[in-house]
């Protein structure tokens, strides 16, 4: 193993600034990526995120995702195709119109 290597960068480590408490399983920003907190995170606190993998996540209702499309987080907490929002991956299954949940592969 190089001297340098730190981990596998599956997970890291984050502290929660948002003001709010973050619950295990919602997808939280980080600069230009997206994350999904492994456990329950009161604000101030540190927890680890998920920077990889396929998640279920909650999708914006209105409009069809396609698979392999680029999506995005919004600042709600919602997975869409608008891309001036945070870059969350790609879809790893298609979500029709109405869908309220969509399968991300994130930060692909």
């Amino acid at each position: 193993m190089a001297q340098n290597h730190v981990q596998k960068g599956a997970v890291m480590p984050w502290t929660n600034g948002t003001g709010a408490a973050v619950s295990s399983g919602d997808p939280v920003a980080v600069g230009d990526m997206v994350g999904v907190a492994l456990g329950d995170i009161a604000d101030g606190a540190s927890g680890q995120l998920a920077v990889s993998e396929v998640f279920t996540l909650p999708k914006l209702a209105a409009g069809a995702i396609a698979q392999g499309a680029s999506v995005y987080l919004s600042a709600a907490g919602e997975i869409s195709t608008t891309n001036t929002d945070t870059p969350a991956g790609k879809a790893f299954a298609a979500a029709a119109d109405g869908a309220t949940t969509i399968q991300v592969l994130l930060n692909a």
